[in-house]
């Protein structure tokens, strides 16, 4: 018994059409591949699925520009538009720019530098200069930086200290007070009826 025609449409069923999406997407690289092997054909497959997420498949012997040329030149058609080719251009510019900066980088480091002509080296040295210069005044700025931070610091510990001492001597002092009131209390009980301070009667007075 064969297996029953299904019907081309869209499948509403979210599982089951990922499901089926997965199952075709590799069969078709699986067949692109087995194309690239038994031929000697230049296949490039490209499968963008429904969230966005790219599949591809290009035969080894090839990439995908080579075969937009040969696309473009076989049928007249350029799927290679001017602004796409403004944006490889940019590309290309961009890449160009960081292969130089990578060798102004060894320069720097000191390496590769044998081929480099006399004022090549010369032009090497002043950039080493002003990168040097530069780092000197960086670093005289945090050593400036940190020594007002470390007065800083200084001056807010003498306060504390001093704050710290007043109210030792409060405290010294309060309890020397205390100490000396206690004292007398003590000693009053022991001195004789005479020597203690008696109030002075006003009719004594009246009579003196």
């Amino acid at each position: 018994m064969g297996r029953g025609k299904i019907e081309i449409k869209r499948i509403e069923n979210s599982s089951n059409r990922q499901v089926t999406y997965s199952k075709r997407r590799n069969g078709l690289i699986k067949k692109a591949k087995e194309i690239t092997v038994l031929c000697d054909a230049e296949v490039s497959l490209l499968i963008i699925g429904s969230s966005g997420k790219i599949h591809e498949y290009c035969s080894p012997s090839t990439n995908l520009p080579d075969i937009l040329v040969k696309y473009h030149k076989q049928s007249g058609k350029r799927l290679w538009d001017a602004k796409h080719e403004n944006l490889s251009n940019e590309i290309d510019r961009i890449k160009k720019e960081n292969d130089n900066m990578q060798i102004e980088l060894r320069h720097l480091r000191g390496e590769d530098i044998t081929s480099l002509h006399y004022k090549e080296l010369m032009a090497l040295e002043d950039a080493l200069e002003n990168g040097l210069g530069g780092v000197r005044e960086k670093q005289m700025e945090i050593y400036k930086m940190m020594k007002k931070n470390d007065r800083i610091l200084e001056e807010e510990h003498k306060e504390l200290n001093f704050v710290l001492h007043q109210r030792e001597m409060e405290q010294n002092g309060y309890q020397h007070h205390h100490q000396q009131h206690q004292q007398l209390q003590d000693f009053e009980p022991q001195m004789p009826f005479t020597f203690r301070v008696q109030p002075m009667h006003p009719n004594l007075q009246e009579r003196m």
